[in-house]
């Protein structure tokens, strides 16, 4: 009915097709309320409404409690990146950061426009193709920042670094509610909702109580989380149609059999890729090493730049789109966050067996 294409973009990312044919009659009126979602005051009641169901959802799935506050902003992941030391880091004290990838290098160098910061741990020896098992922490970090998924390398946490007794920072852009985790082991997580959980435009923020009484006061209004946990969102004009899609996006996770089945079914997806690779290592080459791998972004070389080329070229005639790998690796990457449909994954597993046996 749509034509649609099989989105294999690193994000901006596919979107389940229910939620958009549910936005679809919002944006005219929602919930019949006359007045559509990209026109509705972020006052009105319909918003009150629809902002606790986000925050009601989102704990649910992450299984915290009030000692938690979640805030929606603007400025994408990248905003999070001064932030967070511009609220958490004292300019006499360190932070400690786990490098494992390019966002987390970009974190970096911000945050030293603050305060003091120890390399922990880095993979950028191998080009990002693995995650560090041994860490060097500071005596007594200001908190500890860490990257639970890399896009461009496709590699992702599958058990964190146990920490204990120092607030633990996550940016989880590119794989929030992907897996069951203990969400309660960390004390700030951000997201930009873009890759896994909703549109562009709208960055998800968690934030422990404890932690947030340590934040900076000294800061512009707008740069101070607790201006935006006590306004519940609400000190300016927040952007309510990614809080909406959001929030449409945790409804069908529900709907779908909440994140024990998204999971299982984002393990499968991924498996079947993953086989595809395991089976002609010598002509499907991950990049990233076997006990790194991500289940959200999955990235490979072929033998050579022709073959990869003519890869795209062929996947793209068939409607598998976005899968050239980013410059600073190269190949093919394969995103498929949880609105990925399945049935797309196999269409793309069966490309890869024709396109190897005819080449």
């Amino acid at each position: 009915m749509y034509n649609r294409k099989y989105n294999f973009s690193p994000g901006p990312a596919v979107l389940p097709l229910p939620v958009l044919e549910k936005a679809r009659e919002d944006i005219i009126s929602f919930r019949g309320s006359g007045i559509g979602v990209l026109e509705m005051s972020h006052r009105s009641k319909d918003f009150d409404k629809m902002y606790e169901e986000v925050i009601e959802r989102f704990k649910g799935f992450m299984n915290i409690g009030d000692n938690y506050d979640i805030i929606f902003m603007g400025g994408g992941a990248s905003s999070q990146f001064y932030l967070i030391p511009m609220n958490f880091l004292p300019r006499e004290r360190t932070a400690d950061y786990i490098v494992t990838g390019t966002w987390a290098k970009k974190a970096v160098k911000e945050a030293r426009l603050f305060g003091n910061v120890n390399i922990a741990s880095s993979s950028e020896d191998r080009n990002f193709s693995y995650l560090p098992k041994n860490h060097t922490f500071s005596k007594d970090p200001a908190y500890i920042h860490i990257t639970s998924n890399n896009t461009i390398y496709g590699t992702q946490w599958g058990e964190y670094p146990e920490i204990h007794g120092t607030p633990v920072v996550c940016d989880m852009s590119s794989d929030i509610l992907c897996k069951k985790i203990d969400f309660n082991a960390f004390d700030l997580i951000y997201a930009g909702a873009q890759k896994n959980i909703g549109p562009a435009g709208v960055t998800v923020v968690i934030i422990k109580n404890s932690f947030l009484e340590r934040a900076s006061a000294d800061n512009p209004t707008m740069a101070l989380y607790r201006t935006h946990v006590e306004k519940k969102s609400v000190f300016n004009t927040p952007p309510v149609f990614g809080i909406y899609i959001i929030n449409e996006v945790l409804n069908w996770m529900i709907e779908n059999g909440g994140l024990s089945a998204i999971e299982e079914k984002n393990r499968n997806k991924a498996g079947m890729v993953y086989g595809m690779m395991d089976k002609y290592p010598d002509f499907y080459r991950g990049h990233a090493e076997k006990d790194s791998r991500s289940l959200m972004n999955i990235t490979f070389r072929l033998p050579s730049e022709d073959l990869e080329a003519k890869f795209i070229k062929e996947a793209t005639s068939l409607d598998l789109m976005g899968l050239k790998g980013h410059r600073s690796v190269g190949g093919i990457r394969v995103s498929i966050y949880n609105a990925f449909p399945e049935d797309g994954v196999e269409k793309l597993v069966q490309f890869m067996k024709d396109f190897r046996d005819n080449n």
